[in-house]
């Protein structure tokens, strides 16, 4: 029986012997940080859905007042304008469950006097008013 040298076989398989100490060393060793460092779960709450949060819906109040008959531009809280002619007063409420929503009124009179106030969650948030022949206001509230 030929026997194999030992310094032949340690010439050709060292190499595999170094690389899967240190793989194993490496693997202890990330294992050990992530376990110190990253100890929190990113899925978690994978599945768990979608929590619905409550909130209170914004409540927005347009007013006119007057003299007269008025016509009167406004836009709602999805944005979409709409074009009104009343007599005055006038008033209409608008609710919404948007985070945010803009108010904007214009409104003239065939009257001498008109005013318009944007009252938003019980809180005025805009008024202003006008005189003279077929007087004219607006009131702008850019984010309410």
């Amino acid at each position: 029986m030929k026997r194999i040298p030992f310094r032949r076989i340690s010439k050709t398989i060292w190499i595999p012997v170094v690389l899967i100490v240190v793989l194993a060393i490496s693997g202890l060793v990330v294992s050990r940080l992530h376990r110190q460092f990253a100890s929190q779960d990113l899925n978690a709450n994978a599945g768990a859905g979608i929590e619905i949060v409550q909130f209170n819906p914004k409540i927005m109040i347009y007013d006119v007042t007057g003299t007269g008959t008025a016509q009167i531009s406004y836009f709602d809280p999805d944005a979409n304008v709409h074009l009104v002619t009343v007599p005055l007063p006038w008033s209409i409420t608008l609710s919404t469950t948007l985070p945010t929503v803009s108010g904007s009124l214009m409104a003239q009179t065939t009257g001498d006097q008109i005013g318009c106030k944007v009252t938003v969650n019980g809180v005025v948030r805009e008024q202003q008013s006008a005189d003279g022949i077929n007087a004219q206001t607006y009131c702008l509230v850019k984010s309410a």
